[in-house]
Formats: C-alpha cells, sequence, structure tokens
C-alpha cells in the first residue's frame, strides 16, 4: 500500500530507496522431526563420543590459586582436593622457609590422569598474602600476575601464524581462604575481593572449619554472605552469567545455602568402623573430611571438579579474558604493542 498524497519530498525519495516489504513466505514453526525407526539411524549422536576421543586424546589444563593468610591450611586442602601431593609444601618444601617480606607468587605443574583422562593441574600459591603487619594494597602482585596470563594468551593468540593449541596459565579459580574469626570480614578480605573479583572467579572458602561449632559457623556463614552482599561483591558463580533457569536454580542454591564452604582439610588416614577415611584427628575424635554432618570439603570438591570445572574454565575464558582483551584492543588501537620479542617471533614465524 502506498502512502497519502500528503507525501513530503523526503518521503517520496526514502520510498524509492526502501523496495515495498514483500510477503514472507510462511516457514514451519518447527522443523519437521523425522521418525528415525522408519528411516533407519544416521550416527549424529556419535559427535559426543568423537568430542570425548579428541578431549582425552589432548587433555586439559586447569589451573588453581590459593590465597590467604598463612597457617589457614591452604596447601593441605589443595592436596586434599586432588588426593595427592600437589601443593608447594609438599613439593620440597622445608619447615625453616621464612614468610616472605611481600606476596610472591609460586607456581607448580603437575600431570593427574584418572580413568583415561589427563589433567594439567597448575597449583598457584601467594605465600606472604595478609602476613605482614602493613598488608595495604597486598593484592596487587596477585592482579599483575593474573593479567600477565592473559596477556601471554593475547599475544599468543595475535600472532600471525599461531599455535593450534595455545598453552593456557590462565587462573580459572582463585580459592580465597577466609579465617574462621566467628566475628567477621577483615577490610583485607573485603578489598582482595573487591579488586580480583572482576578479573577472576572467586571462590570464598572458611578454613579450619572445626575450630567452631555448627552454630558458630552457620552463624559466621550468613555474616559472611551479608558482609558480600553489602560491599556488592561478586564471587562465582555469578548471578548474571547464569545461562539458563537450571544453571539459575542450581547456582541460587549453591550461592545462599552452601557459600562460603565451611571447610577442614586432611591428607591423613584413618580407619574408622572399619573403612579407610580422610581425617583430622583430635581428643574427642576423628573429623571425617568427606563426611558432610562433618564439614562441608565434599560440597566444595563436587563443586570445582565435578560439576563446575568446564564451567570455571569457560567464564575465565568468555567472560574475564574477553574483557581484558577487549579492553587492551581499545586502548592499543587493535594490536597489543610490537616488542623487540613479539617481532622476532614474527620474522620466524614468517
Amino acid at each position: 500500500p502506498h502512502a497519502g498524497p500528503v507525501e513530503s519530498k523526503n518521503e517520496a525519495a526514502m520510498s524509492e530507496l526502501v523496495p515495498e516489504p514483500r510477503q514472507k513466505p510462511v516457514v514451519p514453526m518447527k522443523p519437521m522431526g523425522i521418525n528415525a525407526n522408519l528411516l533407519g539411524y544416521i550416527g549424529i549422536d556419535t559427535i559426543i563420543e568423537q568430542m570425548r576421543k579428541k578431549t582425552m586424546k589432548t587433555g586439559f589444563d586447569f589451573n588453581i590459586m590459593v590465597v590467604g593468610q598463612s597457617g589457614l591450611g591452604k596447601s593441605t586442602l589443595v592436596n586434599t582436593l586432588f588426593k595427592s601431593q600437589v601443593s608447594r609444601k609438599s613439593s620440597g618444601w622445608n619447615r625453616e622457609e621464612k614468610i616472605p617480606k611481600t606476596v610472591e607468587i609460586k607456581a607448580i605443574g603437575h600431570v593427574i590422569e584418572e580413568g583415561g583422562v589427563k589433567m594439567k593441574l597448575t597449583v598457584i600459591d601467594t605465600p606472604g598474602f595478609g602476613d605482614q603487619i602493613n598488608n595495604e594494597n597486598c593484592w596487587e602482585p596477585i592482579e599483575k600476575y593474573i593479567n600477565e596470563q592473559y596477556e601471554k594468551f593475547l599475544k599468543e593468540e595475535v600472532n600471525i601464524a599461531r599455535k593450534k593449541r595455545i598453552p593456557d596459565t590462565r587462573v580459572h579459580c582463585c580459592l580465597y581462604f577466609i579465617s574462621p574469626t566467628g566475628h567477621s570480614l577483615r577490610p583485607l578480605d573485603l578489598e582482595f575481593m573487591k579488586h580480583l573479583s572482576k578479573v577472576v572467579n572467586i571462590i570464598p572458602v572458611i578454613a579450619k572449619a572445626d575450630t567452631m561449632t555448627l552454630e558458630e559457623k552457620t552463624e559466621f556463614k550468613q555474616r559472611v554472605r551479608k558482609e558480600l552482599e553489602v560491599n556488592g561483591i561478586e564471587f562465582y558463580p555469578q548471578k548474571e552469567f547464569d545461562e539458563d533457569l537450571e544453571d539459575k536454580t542450581e547456582n541460587d542454591k549453591i550461592r545462599q545455602e552452601s557459600m562460603p564452604f565451611a571447610v577442614v582439610g586432611s591428607d591423613k588416614e584413618y580407619q574408622v568402623n572399619g573403612k579407610r577415611v580422610l581425617g583430622r584427628k583430635t581428643p574427642w575424635g576423628i573429623i571425617e573430611v568427606e563426611n558432610l554432618s562433618h564439614c562441608e570439603f565434599a560440597l566444595l570438591r563436587d563443586f570445582v571438579i565435578r560439576t563446575h570445572l568446564q564451567d570455571l574454565k569457560e567464564v575465565t575464558h568468555n567472560i574475564h579474558y574477553e574483557t581484558y582483551r577487549a579492553k587492551r584492543l581499545n586502548d592499543n588501537g587493535g594490536l597489543p604493542p610490537m616488542t623487540v620479542e613479539t617481532e622476532e617471533n614474527h620474522e620466524s614465524n614468517l
């Protein structure tokens, strides 16, 4: 239908440029479901198995960082999580080692294999964090390290002849250990999480939870949750990254009930009712690490390894790294600055 006679010149010119809308062809609402039985089996479902085989061959990386004051059982907890001696302390650490004057970053890599699946696990420890009299800005070296890993990945990505598989050293998960004071979070805790929740997936953990009674533990968890909310601190899994209703329901439960996980770590085995269990011996009995009525270690392990490990990696790549990448490329008009090193690389690649 054409416009009426009151058409201005502009509109006339527009109508010459814009063709009249044609009637759209009728599209069926849903693709027709083909009856597989009638026409025989095609084999589309084997793609899952093909992907599995490929992943099994290449293996995958997982980089976990532990942050918190010394003496909170970080190394023990990581060893308990992976049921092997993977922490810095168990890898040739001596008792005389003094607390560093500044925050150091120590990364230790291991290859763990289970059921034919290879995982290159890197544990990044941060000795010296929160141990000084003046802890101002002690989160800076940690943030610098996390960003350096993004930068390394970005440099590899923008190379002309880039590797098929870029080595991934980006921090996928940061376990932040909260001291079991029973009072409230320290300014340092809030400061750290405020700055770093934007660049890495933070999972808050209440360390050495066996120092509190069950009532104290429940109360402390609620208080920590409230304080994080009041201070606008987003920890993993962040609300805005829930992809669908199922994710939202599952993650809401974790956010509102489990977080922060009150845990006890132990790499010692004891006999309890004829069964070997990981636990801590106390004068009044054995605290079983994997027993949910004793502590929430099993919940943390299932969350980090059994349900959300792939998601931690995806959020790191699609959100945190993407944010860093966009900012870097914007700041430099499209490309990271060419250093002598990258120029040489380019020449050798060419």
